[in-house]
């Protein structure tokens, strides 16, 4: 795996490429100099978290043959205060499954998924309380 990072300004603001072509941009706040045109790199580890775990949750769920129609997924990261550096002490994961989904099957591909499969999920577990949970929604088109 390789990623390429390119400075984009005389500031902070940096563009991530991939090995296959595609990117993201990065950048600090405006109270340290930043232009808010990218995400910050702590919103990027919440990103990647969220995303890890909800992949493989769809994977076991396919396998399970539920029939996702769609998701969505609240991360909430609590940072220690007034320490340098300030990684996070919390991280709470909220998935939102829709479709006529059964409750068990959907339980226990989010438990297999954060809690064993997950590499981000067990990486940030060594430092940060990782918590979640789920609910399942009818399906509207």
């Amino acid at each position: 795996m390789k990623i390429e990072i390119t400075r984009l300004d005389d500031a902070f603001h940096f563009e991530a490429l991939n090995e296959d072509g595609q990117s993201v941009h990065v950048d600090a706040a405006p109270a340290i100099g930043g232009h808010n045109l990218g995400m910050r790199p702590m919103q990027l580890l919440l990103v990647a978290i969220g995303t890890c775990s909800v992949i493989d949750m769809l994977l076991i769920l396919k396998k399970q043959r539920q029939d996702v129609k769609d998701v969505r997924i609240t991360v909430l990261g609590e940072r220690a205060p007034d320490v340098i550096p300030s990684p996070f002490t919390n991280i709470d994961m909220k998935f939102t499954f829709f479709g006529d989904l059964k409750p068990e099957r959907v339980e226990k591909a989010v438990r297999l998924s954060v809690d064993k499969y997950c590499s981000v999920s067990i990486m940030l577990e060594k430092t940060a309380r990782v918590t979640y949970s789920f609910d399942i929604q009818p399906f509207t088109s």
